[in-house]
């Protein structure tokens, strides 16, 4: 049996894991169950209330009622990292097999959340490939996948810029989308290749938000109907954003894809 340790220092451990693997894109089961693995490996019960921006946490001691605590953390935006969510979760698993003390926990999570993410610029090079690839999986030929290739790598390090400035990110996708396809429609414009149209309606499919769509259906089918919806709600709009920035781009130049 574990040294029983501070309610306050273990509540404060939880809450700043489980708001991490929010902010890294898991769904919420996921985040439910690896807590409750690690509080049930100190003897503690967990109850736990998920929105979109913030945490409820409830912390009970399993043999002494007296002993608990409830707090609320706000949900840091963060980027996806599905090596951290990887990582954290494989860390829930050794605290429930190894009885990990809470410092040794403490010490490999900030490991863990202080690992460098992979490059920028290998990340602009890798999404490119793959919308290209997108393009080819649609019916483009080879030119419409340079033209893809070259729209993505704007639009993506435009969204990049954007980001590290903070801006909106409903603004990030409206302009991400609008010099994506705004690039792409020279291909429909001087009619390069046999399937320019193809580049134009692939040339946005990066900003398309799949994570957030797959953890809203994920959530509301296992019951977590609110944090569900409010995911679905997010990347509707977000959706919306990119298809207001490639209708401003057939707009201008008066295209059809059809």
């Amino acid at each position: 049996m574990k040294e029983q340790v501070p309610i306050r220092e273990l509540s404060n451990f939880l809450l700043d894991f489980s708001t991490t693997l929010m902010s890294a894109g898991v769904h919420t089961s996921r985040v439910v169950r690896n807590v409750h693995r690690i509080a049930g490996s100190f003897g503690y019960s967990v109850e736990m209330t998920i929105f979109q921006k913030h945490i409820t946490m409830s912390i009970l001691h399993a043999e002494d009622d007296s002993i608990r605590r409830t707090s609320v953390r706000a949900i840091p935006a963060g980027t996806f990292n599905f090596n951290t969510i990887s990582q954290l979760s494989s860390l829930s698993w050794a605290a429930n097999d190894e009885h990990l003390p809470l410092e040794e926990l403490r010490r490999r999570y900030e490991a863990i959340v202080a690992e460098p993410r992979i490059s920028r610029w290998w990340v602009l090079l890798l999404v490119s490939c793959a919308n290209a690839s997108f393009c080819r999986l649609f019916g483009g030929d080879p030119a419409a996948m340079g033209l893809v290739f070259v729209a993505t790598l704007v639009g993506f390090f435009v969204r990049q810029e954007m980001m590290r400035f903070h801006v909106n990110h409903m603004a990030v996708f409206v302009v991400a989308s609008f010099v994506a396809s705004m690039i792409a429609s020279v291909g429909v414009w001087h009619h390069w290749g046999e399937t320019p149209q193809v580049a134009l309606g692939t040339s946005v499919l990066f900003l398309i938000p799949g994570v957030p769509l797959i953890n809203s259906i994920i959530d509301t089918l296992e019951g977590h109907v609110l944090v569900g919806f409010s995911r679905a709600v997010n990347a509707c709009i977000l959706i919306i954003c990119i298809a207001l920035g490639l209708s401003a781009t057939l707009l201008i130049l008066g295209l059809d894809l059809l």
